[in-house]
């Protein structure tokens, strides 16, 4: 027969009791830690939350051998490029693993002739008022942001560009 002391049986009792906790507390950190990652994900909704804007899926593929991409070869050099679909958009080549593209027009106005930015340096400024976005953050003195379009490097001095 086993015979405990009081004092040995409630140590025991107290360890595995604090285990117990232990192990519930652990899946409620687990959840509470799965529950942010899951509310975390979304589909960019704040990426076109522009009214001005309008959110047409396309998807492009841009050779950058071609002359109209040359300054895409170097860092730092935004340029303009309108797809014959009639999507305009400004590109930035950051490094050689990131690049940054957005839509061309003004986020603040409706889109017309004179709300299709200009490059000027490192910001694109609009051409109907005094708004200018940075073209590292798309952010600028306006109320909206500029569009963001994702970039995909397919290789080969291949882009993808796509909403």
């Amino acid at each position: 027969m086993l015979i405990i002391s009081r004092s040995k049986l409630n140590n025991l009792y107290l360890f595995a009791s604090l285990f117990c906790t232990f192990l519930k507390m652990k899946k409620i950190v687990i959840f509470v830690f799965l529950v942010f990652i899951l509310l975390g994900c979304s589909k960019d909704r704040a990426r076109n939350n522009n009214p001005f804007i309008p959110s047409y899926p396309f998807s492009v593929t841009l050779n950058l051998n071609l002359p109209q991409f040359q300054g895409l070869a170097t860092n730092l050099n935004p340029i303009s490029y309108t797809e014959p679909s009639g999507i305009a958009m400004l590109l930035m080549k950051v490094s050689d693993t990131e690049y940054h593209a957005w839509n061309a027009y003004c986020p603040s106005q409706y889109p017309s002739s004179c709300s299709l930015m200009t490059l000027n340096g490192l910001e694109a400024k609009c051409g109907c008022d005094i708004y200018k976005y940075s073209m590292f953050t798309g952010v600028g003195n306006a109320p909206y942001a500029m569009v963001a379009y994702r970039i995909e490097i397919l290789g080969n001095n291949t882009l993808r560009d796509y909403n």
